[in-house]
């Protein structure tokens, strides 16, 4: 008689007891006594050593990436001159943006709340095609989602300890046994410990309820699912804990605003931003379904309405100039100076790139040294180029730039030192006066273009040449033997081809534009100040000038929105138009 034991899953080998009717002679054999499989073995190797080799890499990424940010996160809550100060909460981005802070925050929760709505129909839709019941590892998934937020309120008591070494070493002489001993005092300290073992009893428990779980439940995915439902629980936490504060804020202010015997108006301003902006989105996505419909009927229907509800969505979204009056005004001076110089910088340089890019891929001597010479403003140092820039348009009657005015008959300029806007220099030229609206940037902003324009098109060029060397000559060669001209090859098949690379360098110019600072640092000047200063340099001032560091972390953290709000709307609209062949 033979009789087989199995085991469950991979993890236990197979027995097998050969028994003979004569008990004299029983056997028994085991064909494979190990507690794992060697595949399974091969498995958990291939883990440990990927981790091993990651691990440093996470740890240096946490240390130098993700510690700053979350220390500059936890400054802005702050009061912070050289010395940290009373806590404020939001107060900082309060006092940067006024009453549309509290909007942006409700809208940030609703996006949390949308991103949870998101990952539970993907979780869903990947259980239903997998036909798998997944929903037990709803529970481990909150207990890594518990274990997360109970580091961070750790890191939270634990970072007033560290920053408070400083005063306590005043006064007495410093030495590595000294700090060793504060440092050691600060992680036991009583505030801290108990959040300390806290986190480390979620953590124990949550590696052990991973283990468990992942033991006797087997899908196609266990990671895969315990992640999204991770993400669902994180992002229902965190949504409804920016509801919580952006409630708690609000009241908070109405109780201010009655003792001061002023109206906040900020429930007002907060469902009409909101509905603007819901209404702007729900108008994209109609616009965007025109595309799709085959019936001029249905297409007439969906103009119309995208229309409507574009405009509703403009009207209630207006609110927020008035908003803005009320908020820094070196904030949204600082945020008009940096739209300007991306619209002035980015078409310009990407337009001339492609151009010379397409030139310097024809077949003509000498093109090699011309590729060298676009691309050398790129290497040169950039305070070099922006010193030799500024001298280059003094305000002297003397300076290349003027003398070339003169030249042509035209006034000498102040250049670097000029505030009004260029519009309006080039129509009080013709004896035209236009509104302060329509000055546009001003002089001097327009020479830091120039720069920016002049040093990056070279990198741009070598990029765009890259991508021609990808795009096959037999699609060209068949356009023209179809009867193409040289334009609509480029057209309809070059162009097109391009749209990974214009993507990316758009992408990367747009980003770019919104943290530079060093070229501009160098050539700001004079009464021009204010009208050539972007966020960045905004930010720099409030940091080292006014040592606001609670407030300039907080700008700092605007900016950051700002660029990632860029970056996904360029993803959205250009993204879906990019051709990867």
């Amino acid at each position: 008689m033979c009789i087989r034991y199995f085991s469950h899953g991979d993890f236990m080998g197979d027995t097998f007891i050969s028994q003979d009717t004569d008990p004299s002679t029983q056997i028994e054999h085991k064909t494979k006594g190990r507690l794992l499989s060697a595949k399974t073995r091969r498995i958990w190797q291939e883990y440990l050593t990927a981790y091993l080799m990651v691990g440093p890499a996470l740890i240096l990424i946490f240390v130098f990436g993700i510690f700053p940010v979350a220390f500059a996160l936890y400054v802005s809550l702050h009061k912070w001159r050289l010395v940290r100060s009373d806590f404020r909460g939001i107060a900082n981005y309060v006092a940067a943006l006024d009453n549309l802070f509290y909007t942006l925050l409700f809208l940030m929760a609703v996006g949390c709340l949308y991103a949870a709505y998101v990952f539970i129909r993907r979780t869903f839709k990947q259980a239903a095609e997998n036909k798998e019941r997944p929903w037990l590892f709803i529970i481990p998934s909150l207990f890594y989602t518990a274990t997360v937020l109970a580091f961070v309120r750790w890191i939270f008591f634990q970072l007033p300890e560290f920053l408070d070494i400083a005063d306590k070493i005043r006064g007495l002489e410093k030495s590595r046994e000294l700090f060793m001993t504060l440092l050691g005092e600060a992680f036991q300290a009583e505030t801290v410990q108990p959040a300390w073992r806290f986190f480390i009893t979620l953590f124990l428990l949550s590696l052990l309820i991973a283990i468990l779980f992942n033991w006797f439940i087997r899908t196609s995915d266990n990671i895969g699912y315990q992640a999204k439902f991770s993400g669902i629980w994180l992002a229902l936490a965190v949504g409804i804990g920016l509801l919580w504060i952006t409630y708690q804020a609000i009241q908070t202010a109405y109780v201010e605003a009655i003792e001061t015997g002023t109206d906040p108006g900020i429930w007002p301003q907060l469902i009409m931003i909101s509905s603007g902006v819901l209404l702007l989105i729900i108008g994209w996505k109609v616009w965007r379904s025109i595309e799709h419909t085959d019936s001029n009927r249905g297409m007439i229907v969906r103009i119309i309405g995208a229309s409507v509800l574009l405009v509703g969505a403009v009207v209630l979204i207006i609110e927020i100039p008035t908003i803005v009056a009320s908020g820094d005004k070196d904030l949204w001076q600082g945020l008009k100076v940096t739209v300007f110089f991306s619209m002035g910088t980015v078409p310009v340089q990407l337009a001339i790139a492609l151009l010379l890019a397409v030139l310097l891929y024809q077949k003509i001597k000498g093109s090699s040294i011309f590729r060298m010479i676009f691309f050398l403003p790129y290497v040169t140092p950039v305070v070099a180029s922006a010193a030799v820039f500024k001298q280059m348009f003094s305000n002297r009657a003397t300076s290349p730039a003027n003398a070339l005015l003169t030249t042509f008959g035209a006034e000498p300029q102040l250049w670097l030192r000029e505030p009004d806007g260029i519009f309006t220099i080039l129509a009080g030229a013709v004896g035209i006066d236009l509104p302060g609206w329509a000055a546009g940037p001003s002089l001097a902003l327009m020479v830091i273009i120039f720069l920016s324009v002049w040093t990056f098109v070279g990198y741009n060029v070598v990029i765009y040449l890259a991508g021609l060397v990808n795009i096959p000559h037999e699609l060209n060669e068949a356009a023209e033997i179809d009867g193409a001209g040289k334009w609509q090859v480029f057209r309809h098949v070059t162009f097109p081809l391009l749209s990974p690379t214009t993507y990316f360098l758009s992408l990367i110019a747009i980003i770019g534009t919104f943290k530079a600072f060093n070229t501009i640092w160098v050539l700001r000047d004079g009464a021009a100040l204010g009208t050539t200063d972007p966020f960045s340099v905004v930010i720099f001032a409030e940091f080292f000038e006014k040592t606001r560091y609670g407030y300039a972390s907080a700008l700092a953290f605007i900016l950051f929105a700002i660029i990632i709000s860029l970056t996904l709307i360029n993803n959205r609209v250009q993204g879906s138009r990019v051709f990867y062949g």
